[in-house]
């Protein structure tokens, strides 16, 4: 088995920023949950997915995504996504994720 990739995140006070990576599917969706997850945990209070390097999001990465969401409002923390590329956004708007949450221009 291959060893755990690590999901960069920069965090700054209650505030953690997850690194989304170039392409989100079930392995990568699955690494930005356990991160999101685990800074909940930790106390943060808002999760920014930045999605700069973000190219491609497959349907269960959306699934995880839906699943993060959930999951942070569950916990009274609230989630931003940011630098968004077009064609990511208009998937996400299609789909509904950006009624959820904020987001915040590139």
């Amino acid at each position: 088995m291959s060893p755990e990739i690590h999901i960069p995140v920069r965090i700054e006070g209650e505030t953690a920023t997850i690194f989304a990576g170039d392409y989100i599917n079930k392995l990568s969706g699955e690494r930005i949950e356990r991160e999101c997850q685990r800074q909940i945990n930790a106390g943060c209070k808002t999760l920014i997915v930045n999605f700069s390097e973000t190219e491609l999001v497959n349907s269960i990465g959306v699934s995880i995504l839906l699943g993060v969401i959930d999951v942070a409002a569950n916990a009274g923390a609230k989630i931003v996504f940011s630098d968004i590329n077009e064609n990511t956004i208009e998937l996400f708007d299609t789909l509904g994720l950006t009624n959820h949450v904020e987001v915040l221009p590139n």
